[in-house]
């Protein structure tokens, strides 16, 4: 793949809609008082999205068919279904839904669970998710579940959400052994996340049928407008960026999101439920949590909604 058709395709785009998400935030962007286990429960709702995504898209069955107790009685996801996946991609994301299994139990026996909340993963949502990243109505509407590309497009919305909270979580956190935990959740989101846009980056150039839009396209929208819900400034990127954002200002290749340091964005807890609401406000769900997410923290901010 040539830079130069990089930076026609790609680049301008990206600066176009990058100027008012950058220039500042309408929200709070600090820490939130919370104890170790509070923190870490708002990226167990998460994890339960992960989980129930990957597992359905390699299997066609969620968490209930493969440790239903890790639940807590939580009401079972919508819209899961098996994907047309190639064999290759199939088996990564079914080693990636066992492991979001490991997750919960991780988080479960060291600080204790909560309960899964109503998780939506149809094709309608991401639908409507990808026409608000892009900015108009696809025709057909994206289905996740069609291929392979889709489903890894779709892949690409869930888990680096989960990699920034953990990155923005740990400096709060104050018990070695929740340190402990965090940071092996960290490791494993982390290279989920690597694997997810390394395979979308080997198709960069290549067009999203039967729309006339590239994978890396729909990779900087889909960056720019969670980067827009979070309204803390740019912790987002897609696969191919403008220099002045890559590592060392040296490149356009993206296959790793990360800041002028090349060290990973944070996230707080606030920022995450704003983007997985799909509301840019997480005092009002919506997104992949209709009814919102679970725990202490997320709850306290659905009280306060309005």
């Amino acid at each position: 793949m040539k830079a130069s058709c990089f930076r026609v395709v790609f680049l301008l785009p990206f600066f176009l809609r990058l100027g008012p998400v950058a220039a500042g935030s309408h929200g709070y962007c600090g820490p939130v008082p919370a104890t170790d286990a509070e923190l870490i429960h708002v990226a167990m709702n998460l994890e339960f999205l992960e989980a129930e995504f990957f597992l359905y898209g390699a299997l066609g069955r969620g968490l209930d068919g493969i440790a239903p107790h890790l639940a807590l009685g939580g009401p079972p996801p919508a819209g899961g279904e098996r994907a047309n996946l190639d064999p290759l991609v199939r088996r990564i994301i079914e080693e990636f839904g066992y492991e979001e299994v490991g997750h919960l139990r991780a988080i479960y026996t060291t600080v204790g669970g909560i309960q899964r909340p109503l998780i939506d993963i149809s094709a309608h949502k991401f639908a409507m998710m990808v026409d608000e990243a892009l900015g108009h109505r696809l025709w057909p509407p994206f289905d996740p579940y069609l291929d392979t590309v889709n489903y890894l497009l779709a892949s690409y919305l869930i888990p680096y959400v989960g990699l920034t909270g953990y990155v923005g979580v740990i400096p709060n956190l104050s018990n070695f052994t929740t340190k402990a935990l965090v940071a092996g959740l960290l490791g494993v989101e982390s290279g989920q996340d690597a694997v997810i846009r390394t395979l979308l980056y080997e198709r960069a150039l290549e067009k999203v049928a039967p729309y006339d839009i590239t994978v890396a396209e729909f990779t900087n929208l889909f960056s720019i407008l969670r980067n827009k819900l979070g309204m803390c400034g740019i912790k987002d990127e897609g696969i191919v960026v403008p220099p002045v954002l890559g590592a060392e200002q040296r490149t356009e290749t993206n296959v790793l999101s990360a800041n002028k340091m090349s060290l990973s964005y944070p996230r707080t807890p606030q920022e995450v439920l704003r983007v997985v609401y799909g509301t840019g406000d997480e005092h009002v769900p919506g997104g992949f949590f209709p009814n919102g997410a679970n725990g202490e923290i997320a709850r306290r901010f659905l009280e306060k909604k309005g």
